[in-house]
């Protein structure tokens, strides 16, 4: 038997909540748990441990994260403004109440040598996901090498990301310009 929608809400908010501000392996399931209100065997009905609700926090956010994102793309008045957009999401995404310092994925990741493999295949996920919109918004944009325009821009996006974590009120203005250059110099001449 599975969880109602509610309660399956109420875990996840509060993996969200704990996890992602506190970090997963300092936190251990009995605070989720009280935070949510919900005792272990109710959570056990529809997730089989602390694993599978971290992947499952991490791809709501995911699908959060991609609804944010093509808001922002749709904004874009410009394919180079849609390419460089990933910004203004990340900007936006953060401001929002259940935003992060920085960034849940780059963070879980670093928590774990061999993630589980429901948490792997959450990162993997997120990560493909970034390429293969950059590479098709790099390749709308005009770029000679979307491939590698798009790597060139997750990196910036991570580095935006993590930077936040040594000034918790720095905007993606700097990343943005830095991709601006990228974009530029990768869309020359085409």
């Amino acid at each position: 038997m599975g969880l109602r929608t509610s309660t399956t809400t109420k875990l996840l908010d509060a993996a969200d909540e704990l996890f992602f501000t506190r970090g997963v392996a300092a936190t251990p399931i009995d605070a989720v748990l009280e935070r949510a209100g919900v005792s272990a065997a109710t959570m056990y009905r529809g997730f089989p441990g602390k694993d599978a609700l971290v992947a499952a926090a991490l791809d709501r956010r995911h699908d959060d994260w991609l609804a944010v994102w093509d808001d922002a793309v749709t904004a874009a008045p410009t394919p180079r403004a849609a390419l460089l957009s990933v910004f203004d999401a990340l900007d936006a995404f953060r401001a929002r109440p259940e935003g992060a310092r920085w960034c849940a994925f780059l963070g879980t990741a670093a928590e774990y040598a061999e993630p589980p493999s429901s948490i792997a295949e959450a990162l993997h996920r997120e990560t493909a996901t970034y390429l293969e919109r950059l590479t098709g918004l790099a390749g709308a944009a005009g770029a000679r090498d979307p491939d590698a325009l798009s790597r060139q821009l997750l990196l910036v996006v991570s580095g935006d990301l993590a930077m936040r974590l040594r000034d918790p009120q720095a905007t993606s203005r700097t990343a943005r310009d830095i991709a601006g250059v990228l974009v530029d110099g990768a869309t020359r001449g085409t």
